[in-house]
């Protein structure tokens, strides 16, 4: 007994040992990848002279907590997981049914979303509400729709696709354009994005029919920056950098409009006081009936003929020809589908801004897209709709945190971090789920029993 409780003392104190040393070396990393960007900050004067600002209490917090979470990792979280991972080894196998919320997940979040527009107006009022209807809510919901659009070509094809943005650029430009131009209604424009859209990614398809990997990223890349490129030079259309605004709004099916001038307007019809609160509402159900359709056409395709020649794609291409499957007509088919649920949500983000140009169709937002597909697990439709509505979410919610100002100073703007933030989190995710937050699915071909796959049993990714 004597040598096992000595053996412990040595095993604990060689892990602090560990532990410092690991947090003395974070620190020292932390400290030359903020101190330029953190520590100094170049600002003008009252002359107009550029002065560096020094900040090094600031710079001092960021190593501290690099220090310390460094330390409570090596020295305590770490082990609690691995005893916690190998007393549930030891442990006897056992069938847990799940519970009711687990069960019910997806229908539960579907009502709430339904009740959050009144109770978001019953809690802050019609105008106190705007800002949580519009940017943490149909923000979020455009964000999911072009995210699961995005799944079908990464999660369920396997095509790795950097240019996913452009589809989304299609989308806006087409609705601002034909709505500016020939004044065509928002219903007719919406499928007519769709539609332009996707033959877009049929034109994307064709070349890339060959390639795959870090390749097929490259072109696909390529080709989100030409149509960014486009939009920008070609200013006798799109206007250029100036962007095209005064878009026309969306009408209750031309019944009801939100125009503050027309006879028909929804407020003076039923008699309310004016407020543009009323048209958020409305274009947050919409979003939320164009998500439910793109998910209700998504989990379809996956059980048809076309959804299995995707998986099987995925899984494995020289495979899935030597079973016979034209892979031509499946890669354009998953970037057409992809793109035009791309052009959807690029028309419904041109109605809900009421103006766009080419600055809202970067790189970024491509990445940030497929960082949502990728960290909710590719191919799961509930993972990726979690995912979006924390990465948007919490972006967001950096712009009300004013109350970091009093801890580190009146200068400091929180949403300036939120890539930074941005990227901590999505290292912490993928470390603590390697598959995205559901890393488990269901296939669409099973075998007498439906079960449930374990990202341990398939390729890296894809779980």
């Amino acid at each position: 007994m004597a040598n096992i409780s000595q053996t412990n003392v040595v095993v604990s104190n060689n892990l602090m040992a560990r532990a410092l040393r690991e947090a003395f070396y974070a620190g020292l990393v932390a400290l030359g990848l903020f101190v330029l960007f953190v520590g100094l900050k170049t600002d003008q004067n009252i002359l107009n002279e550029l002065v560096l600002v020094q900040r090094w209490g600031l710079l001092a917090i960021f190593v501290a907590i690099a220090m310390v979470g460094r330390f409570l990792t090596v020295a305590y979280i770490r082990p609690w997981f691995e005893a916690r991972k190998a007393a549930k080894a030891a442990a006897p196998t056992v069938e847990r049914e799940a519970g009711f919320v687990a069960r019910n997940f997806s229908l539960l979040a579907l009502i709430a979303l339904v009740i959050y527009p009144p109770v978001m107006v019953a809690l802050f009022g019609f105008q106190g509400s705007l800002k949580w209807v519009d940017n943490f809510g149909i923000q979020i919901l455009i964000y999911v729709m072009l995210a699961w659009g995005l799944n079908i070509v990464v999660g369920l094809a396997g095509l790795l696709d950097l240019g996913y943005v452009a589809f989304y650029a299609v989308g806006a430009y087409s609705y601002a354009l034909l709505s500016s131009y020939l004044g065509l209604s928002f219903w007719l424009l919406l499928p007519i994005a769709g539609v332009l859209a996707a033959a877009w990614g049929t034109i994307l398809g064709f070349p890339v029919l060959r390639l795959k990997g870090d390749y097929l990223a490259i072109v696909t890349l390529a080709f989100g920056e030409i149509i960014r490129l486009v939009l920008i030079n070609w200013t006798e259309v799109t206007k250029g950098t100036f962007g095209i605004s005064g878009i026309a709004k969306a009408s209750v099916f031309g019944i009801w409009s939100f125009d503050v001038s027309a006879a028909n307007n929804f407020a003076k019809v039923f008699g309310l006081p004016m407020s543009s609160a009323y048209y958020k509402i409305f274009l947050f159900y919409l979003a939320l009936a164009l998500c439910m359709l793109a998910a209700f056409v998504t989990i379809r395709l996956r059980r048809m003929p076309i959804g299995r020649a995707w998986e099987a794609l995925r899984e494995d291409e020289i495979a899935c020809r030597s079973l016979g499957i034209n892979t031509v007509t499946t890669k354009l088919t998953a970037f057409a589908t992809g793109a035009m649920f791309g052009g959807i949500a690029g028309s419904f983000f041109a109605v809900r801004q009421g103006f766009v140009s080419p600055e809202s169709f970067v790189f970024l937002e491509s990445a940030i897209i497929l960082a949502i597909v990728v960290l909710g697990g590719m191919g799961s439709l509930v993972g990726i709709a979690v995912a979006a509505t924390v990465m948007i979410g919490g972006t967001e919610l950096l712009r009300e945190m004013d109350f970091l100002k009093q801890i580190f100073g009146p200068e400091f703007t929180p949403e300036l971090y939120r890539m930074l933030i941005f990227g901590l989190a999505m290292i912490v995710v993928m470390v603590w789920k390697p598959r995205g937050f559901v890393g488990s699915r269901e296939p669409t071909a099973f075998l007498r029993e439906r079960k449930s796959v374990s990202g341990s049993f398939t390729k890296e990714g894809h779980g």
